[in-house]
């Protein structure tokens, strides 16, 4: 489980496609410290195994149904990669509870600077969009933000200094994907109603019976 907040910004050091799989190696600075083979780091807020450490130089493994699912193909040598080590139990809770499980990729429409906020725009698919609300959590490329307004077919947020100061958000421009992960309380919402309408949709036990 991963919290939201960036420990590092990495720098992509190799992305070599071998086969069906994306070799990553990625210098993750600080956030190498104590880490292990076999450890969960999250990368751009995907959750992926650590499988060979030389120093600060991390190797990673995404695979097909990563490359799929996320913006990791994207990556080449001299990315920016936002970096977050597994949290680790007792540990604060300073974002919201994010899995490093992408639930799909959106697409930078804008960011704009007013002073020293920044406002990120970002379109996504429409079944994704549903699952957000105003004032309601988020992840994009790793990073826990607040939604600002949550439309049909995409969401902004607010960028403060410091945001832009410790993660690869204030480098977005216009068109770029990055990984969306919604909050996982809303992910749960979402089906147990769907699965309560349509058991009264069929005539099955009703909100009255069931309570």
């Amino acid at each position: 489980m991963f919290t939201g907040i960036i420990e590092q910004v990495g720098e992509v050091v190799s992305a070599e496609p071998v086969a069906e799989v994306l070799k990553l190696r990625i210098r993750c600075g600080a956030a190498s410290e104590g880490v292990s083979l076999g450890d969960s780091i999250a990368i751009n807020g995907i959750c992926l195994t650590v499988t060979a450490i030389d120093g600060e130089l991390l190797d990673f493994d995404a695979v097909r149904e990563t490359l799929e699912k996320s913006a990791a193909a994207d990556l080449v040598a001299g990315s920016r990669v936002n970096v977050e080590r597994a949290m680790q139990a007792g540990g604060r809770l300073d974002g919201h509870i994010v899995q490093g499980h992408v639930d799909g990729v959106g697409t930078v429409r804008a960011l704009e600077r007013d002073g020293d906020d920044v406002r990120l725009t970002i379109d996504c698919a429409p079944e994704l969009a549903r699952m957000l609300v105003d004032k309601g959590s988020v992840t994009i490329d790793g990073v826990s933000l607040t939604v600002v307004t949550a439309a049909e077919g995409g969401f902004d947020v607010v960028l403060i200094p410091h945001t832009l100061a410790h993660t690869n958000l204030g480098d977005a421009t216009a068109g770029r994907r990055v990984n969306l992960e919604v909050d996982i309380l809303g992910k749960y919402v979402q089906t147990y109603l769907e699965r309560v309408l349509q058991r009264d949709g069929r005539g099955g036990v009703s909100g009255a019976e069931a309570g």
